[in-house]
């Protein structure tokens, strides 16, 4: 026969495992209080009072309202939101609130404008006013998600290291999206006898597509500029008589005609190719750094000296100068000089360069009018990294820059006189205010997606310890690491105790709302005992064992390896008590007459 290979622990764990404190299948190895921990409400009803009642039924000391949807957060009388207020005040529980999904750099599927950032801002600073609603008294957290509609750059990690495959650009002028993808090019160039290949990352890939936009635009003004100063140069002797006789009022030949016509007929052409000039010479300017445009006001002000007539009196522009020689050659100079590289715009921009700057425009001035409103009870502006491979903005770098950005988007506001709708604030305070005001919801499941381009475990404790000076908040749901689901902690790959440890004391303290839309979703139950058992939180106020992962183990206790010391019957026949013992052993339960308990002997 078959030696089996079956263990009775695999059908009965014994009683012993309830005595350790780090037992249990889902315990993650990092310990969190039951009081630091909290629930999210359901972000597709606008009822969050009767949801937020429910929800403290389970016992929650920390409770997220979830306004992610901007349609149902419009839905919510305004009512609730002061009598959920009342409600956590009267049940000792802390309130949160995460903010709608709002794309804060203006980009909508037209692309970026500046009025679509000042309305977001608009909206996010409605939100944020609404939320104070929740808790004016303190400093409500209120997460939002770092982009909500900007692609995500695409990256892959390999035991190279990390390479960035695909980003996208924006055209400045238009504010339209184009995606940039690496390339291999084969060029004319020989070695070892085989043609070489050139591999452009996309970041250089911006660069050729600038030069080449850039080049172009000047191609095209070659051959009709050498055309036209060609045709000018053989009409212009003749046309200059042609003029004497028209102001003489002579009668002119039918050739003199034509070859007038064709002189004015070539100094319109340069007129049109001057407006195409000057709005190469605008983007050279508008995007170029002050070096450049002090450059070109000098190369602007011999072009102007050489076209324009003046009024010798008054300096007024009276026109173009009527030579067109004159003018060929001074629209020929600025051609030339424009299409120097020095001046080439940048009209292609990396994406998330460019969104970066308006972002942090929208959050600092969301932060910076909410203080002004709240002063020192004004809600905390706590920015989330959303799903990686998603949107824009989900690493622990870009969340640190957004930050950075914020604040010193704050500060220079916060430091303007207040005739100028600034506070008046010193750089110091202002830098304090900034701090407090601003910082990070640092969601542990959307960075765990990484995974599904080769990142590690390892490589997420980096991202973790990166936002970890700006940390304020934190969200909790465990995954895979391949799509954005939301379990309870313990059941995917997240590597939580890394991750906690790296965000260090400001993790520790920082309030830890879980989000579990899937396991609502499939299960229906409440996610939060398995939460409890996952982070190992206290069973006890006192905050020390037992621990909810050693919970699946209390029972063995009673049940030994002997047979139940404690069996149900026991208390089905004197209770929990002395009252159903009989009378002769101090109990109420009338004597039995001829039984062992009646005080005789046995017959």
């Amino acid at each position: 026969m078959k030696e089996s290979n079956y263990k009775i622990s695999y059908t009965y764990p014994g009683g012993y495992d309830a005595l350790n404190s780090e037992y249990g299948s889902v315990f993650t190895g990092y310990r969190i209080p039951h009081s630091t921990m909290g629930l999210s409400l359901d972000p597709r009803t606008a009822n969050f009072l009767k949801d937020f009642s429910d929800k403290l039924a389970s016992g929650q000391k920390s409770i997220e309202v979830s306004a992610v949807m901007p349609e149902v957060f419009d839905t919510v009388p305004k009512q609730q939101l002061k009598e959920i207020h009342q409600l956590s005040k009267l049940v000792g529980v802390d309130v949160s609130m995460h903010g709608p999904l709002i794309e804060a750099s203006g980009l909508s599927k037209e692309g970026f404008t500046e009025a679509n950032r000042e309305s977001a801002e608009r909206q996010m600073l409605q939100a944020v006013e609404r939320s104070y609603d929740l808790n004016p008294d303190g400093n409500i957290p209120v997460t939002f998600h770092s982009s909500a509609m900007l692609p995500a750059t695409e990256y892959v990690k390999t035991d190279k290291g990390e390479e960035t495959v695909r980003l996208f650009a924006i055209e400045k002028e238009s504010g339209q999206i184009v995606p940039v993808k690496k390339e291999e090019r084969y060029y004319p160039e020989v070695e070892n006898g085989q043609v070489i290949k050139h591999v452009h990352t996309p970041e250089e890939q911006i660069d050729i597509i600038n030069n080449t936009k850039w080049s172009d635009s000047f191609t095209e003004l070659i051959l009709p500029l050498d055309r036209t100063d060609v045709m000018i140069r053989e009409t212009a002797p003749i046309a200059e008589k042609v003029q004497e006789k028209i102001v003489k009022g002579l009668e002119l030949t039918e050739p003199e005609v034509e070859i007038f016509q064709r002189y004015r007929d070539a100094h319109t052409q340069l007129e049109d190719m001057q407006k195409h000039l000057s709005s190469l010479f605008h983007k050279a300017y508008t995007y170029g750094d002050e070096e450049i445009k002090n450059k070109l006001n000098k190369i602007a002000e011999e072009f102007d000296n050489k076209v324009y007539i003046r009024d010798e009196n008054t300096n007024k522009k009276l026109g173009i100068n009527p030579d067109a020689r004159v003018f060929s050659g001074a629209l020929k100079n600025l051609r030339n000089e424009l299409s120097q590289h020095d001046y080439k715009p940048e009209l292609y921009q990396d994406l998330n360069k460019y969104s970066m700057d308006k972002s942090g425009q929208t959050f600092g001035n969301v932060a910076f009018e909410s203080f002004k409103k709240f002063k020192e009870n004004a809600p905390i502006i706590s920015i989330e990294n959303p799903p990686a491979g998603m949107n824009a903005f989900s690493r622990g770098e870009d969340l640190k820059e957004l930050v950075i950005k914020s604040r010193t988007q704050f500060i220079e506001r916060a430091i303007q006189p207040t005739e100028k709708g600034g506070l008046g604030m010193s750089k110091s305070n202002a830098e304090k205010a900034a701090e407090k005001s601003i910082g990070v919801t640092w969601d542990v499941g959307h960075i765990n997606q990484l995974k599904k381009f080769g990142f590690t475990d390892k490589d997420l404790v980096k991202e973790s310890k990166t936002v970890a000076p700006y940390l304020k908040h934190v969200h909790l749901s465990d995954n895979f690491g391949m799509e954005n689901t939301e379990l309870p902690m313990g059941m995917g790959n997240v590597p939580l105790k890394g991750m906690m440890d790296a965000l260090g004391k400001k993790g520790e303290e920082a309030k830890k709302i879980v989000e579990a839309g899937n396991w609502w979703q499939h299960f229906r139950t409440s996610p939060m005992q398995f939460s409890y058992e996952s982070m190992g939180s206290p069973i006890y106020a006192m905050q020390m064992a037992p621990y909810w992962n050693q919970s699946p183990g209390l029972e063995a206790n009673y049940f030994s390896g002997y047979g139940a010391t404690l069996p149900q019957i026991n208390y089905e026949t004197f209770g929990a008590g002395f009252s159903q013992l009989p009378a002769e052993l101090g109990g109420s339960r009338q004597s039995a007459g001829g039984s062992r308990m009646s005080g005789r002997g046995m017959e």
